[in-house]
């Protein structure tokens, strides 16, 4: 008999964070080429156009469609109401799930989720109410239903273990790179493209407080000489606030550089020149540009957090120190030749244990295990 794996991929079908788009896809893509003997992958979508699907994700045994859009959905589903989209085995790649009872010992019915953040505890602020509350609801239904949940970091698996009656049922998976991330021989185009210089110093975020760019600013501005400033990911609209907080660290427009979200392509580009890469965010936000960096063995200097302790471990420097200060003394030690040399071989031996074939194989073993 051949055992179904079931993948909500709402975020492939119908994406509303890139970053969660591409973590679905690549997750996936990896359940499918590391299937064990007798069992296969089929995929849920909310209903609409997913013609894409099987572009993106290749090898699927089948694709369930519900009969409501993502947004419609999405509310069914933490109203309790699963549809036939509940039973048999369920992954889904975030909280976006059928969480219903069901009888895991008697019919070998599995539901998993996954938390990749909990900006809705952390940052309720920063974020849409609505969001907030379908958030902490769906995490209600998941202590109720889910036979686990799956998190990216120990850090994090504290931290949800202290908001809901878990138990045993949290795992730690973590996320990675996109799996082919490498720099495109285009690299040298594609900044010319952007409007980069040669080389820079590089961020990610935005003027929200959680982002804590100001830090970085602060940090650039104390130790990184003239080094043109780089900063990615700002959301559209928020370029004005971004340059206001650079301004007011001593960061003139002359050399800083801001850009949007980026595909995986130009990100690889951008990072190819970064002499480092400062993460100064302490949420528990899984931290994807730092796996990035470290894939292509780029220099991190990172805030010194729990989230940042587990994923960058010994392949970056943490700031010892209080916010902007702690980055500045790390950041100078990052540019001094040697040491460069020698954060760029750290960076990448760690960058190496960051893979989605890894995560899949685990998936698999806990599935397996419930």
């Amino acid at each position: 008999m051949t055992v179904t794996l079931r993948i909500v991929l709402d975020q492939v079908a119908a994406p509303t964070d890139p970053d969660l788009a591409a973590a679905s896809a690549e997750l996936a893509r990896a359940l499918v080429r590391t299937a064990p003997d007798g069992c296969e992958v089929a995929g849920i979508v909310p209903a609409g156009d997913a013609a894409s699907l099987e572009a993106e994700v290749p090898g699927l045994a089948g694709v369930r469609r519900a009969p409501l859009p993502r947004r419609e959905l999405a509310i069914a589903w933490q109203m309790g109401m699963g549809g036939g989209e509940a039973g048999g085995l369920v992954h889904a790649p975030s909280l976006m799930a059928p969480l219903v009872r069901h009888d895991r010992v008697h019919d070998a019915d599995q539901t998993v989720v996954t938390m990749w953040d909990l900006a809705a505890w952390e940052r309720p602020d920063e974020l849409p109410k609505s969001f907030v509350a379908w958030q902490r609801g769906m995490l209600k239904r998941a202590v109720k239903h889910a036979d686990a949940v799956v998190v990216p970091t120990h850090a994090t698996a504290e931290r949800v273990a202290e908001l809901g009656a878990f138990g045993e049922r949290v795992r730690v998976i973590a996320g990675a790179p996109p799996e082919e991330f490498a720099v495109p021989a285009d690299d040298v185009g594609r900044r010319r493209v952007l409007e980069l210089p040669h080389a820079y110093v590089l961020t990610s975020g935005s003027s929200r407080p959680s982002s804590r760019l100001a830090d970085a600013f602060r940090a650039f501005a104390a130790a990184a000489g003239a080094e043109p400033v780089v900063v990615i990911g700002v959301p559209a609209g928020d370029e004005a606030a971004v340059r206001a907080l650079a301004a007011q660290a001593g960061i003139g427009d002359d050399r800083l550089f801001v850009r949007g979200a980026l595909d995986r392509f130009d990100r690889a580009a951008v990072l190819r020149a970064a002499r480092v890469l400062v993460a100064p965010s302490t949420a528990s936000d899984f931290p994807w540009r730092v796996v990035e960096a470290l894939r292509l063995g780029v220099p991190v200097v990172a805030s010194d957090s729990a989230v940042h302790r587990d994923v960058v471990a010994d392949g970056g420097a943490l700031a010892d120190e209080p916010a902007a200060e702690g980055l500045a003394a790390a950041l100078e030690r990052a540019l001094g030749g040697a040491e460069a040399r020698r954060m760029k071989v750290l960076s990448a031996d760690r960058g190496r244990a960051f893979s989605w074939l890894s995560a899949a194989e685990k998936v698999w073993h806990l599935h397996a295990e419930l």
